[in-house]
């Protein structure tokens, strides 16, 4: 039997007497992107927190690499290869693109070396490797301020990138990009997953998510309604009544 990288086992959070989540599951695994959808308010950016340490449970388990999580801080999960971006940009904005790339080497070298890219290397090499690969180069100079919102997403990523993650977690990362920073986006999430990154991605663009995702979890009202490929989970009745609406409207 195949182990996901990462396992997420019954997950329950319940806020007073709502359930944000109901005994949710999802696993995510190397060289592959899992998407996360559903209606606002459906559970996942809840999910993202317990993964993450930021919130804890009342149930459930949250597994990295075969080694049970539950109870670690944020900070030890990082170390172990959980990166994460957010749905509000969290840069810093008077910093340049470079700068704020580099700020994930920094993190990085108070740790231990591994993760993705597999071996340490100068933190200057590096950052200049995500940045191209990241296509960020033309504005690698530039205050964040000065950028789009779509490219500041971009920024986030490469600087989660820099920690060497085996996992990473995107929340709505495609918000505020053009359709072409969209399809370019897509591109580089292939390519990161195809060179062994786990990635889970959080999104309303239907487009993006059943272009690039190979399984698709769906949430509503904190429970799993559906889960499997894209084909499947497009025209299941449940995923369409609660989110989708008619097949034909999600391209």
């Amino acid at each position: 039997m195949t182990v996901a990288l990462l396992e997420a086992r019954d997950v329950t959070v319940r806020f007073g007497g709502k359930a944000a989540l109901n005994r949710t599951s999802i696993d995510v695994d190397r060289e592959m992107i899992t998407g996360l959808i559903g209606p606002n308010g459906a559970g996942k950016t809840t999910l993202f927190n317990v993964v993450c340490g930021l919130l804890a449970p009342q149930g459930g388990h949250v597994v990295l690499d075969g080694i049970d999580i539950a109870g670690a801080p944020p900070h030890r999960r990082a170390r172990r290869g959980l990166a994460r971006t957010f749905q509000r940009l969290e840069l810093f904005t008077s910093l340049t693109v470079r700068d704020n790339v580099r700020v994930g080497g920094d993190i990085r070298n108070r740790w231990s070396s591994g993760g993705w890219f597999g071996r340490r290397n100068d933190s200057a090499d590096e950052a200049e490797r995500i940045i191209e690969l990241t296509g960020l180069s033309a504005i690698a100079d530039r205050e964040v301020s000065e950028i789009p919102t779509g490219r500041a997403r971009v920024v986030e990523l490469a600087r989660a990138l820099m920690t060497r993650p085996s996992v990473l977690l995107l929340d709505e990362p495609a918000a505020g990009q053009t359709e072409r920073e969209t399809e370019e986006f897509g591109a580089l999430l292939r390519r990161l997953a195809a060179d062994g990154l786990a990635v889970c991605l959080v999104e309303h663009d239907m487009t993006l998510v059943m272009d690039v995702c190979q399984t698709i979890n769906v949430l509503d009202y904190g429970r799993t309604i559906a889960a499997g490929p894209p084909a499947q989970v497009r025209n299941d009745p449940a995923v369409i009544e609660a989110y989708l609406g008619t097949p034909e409207g999600v391209g």
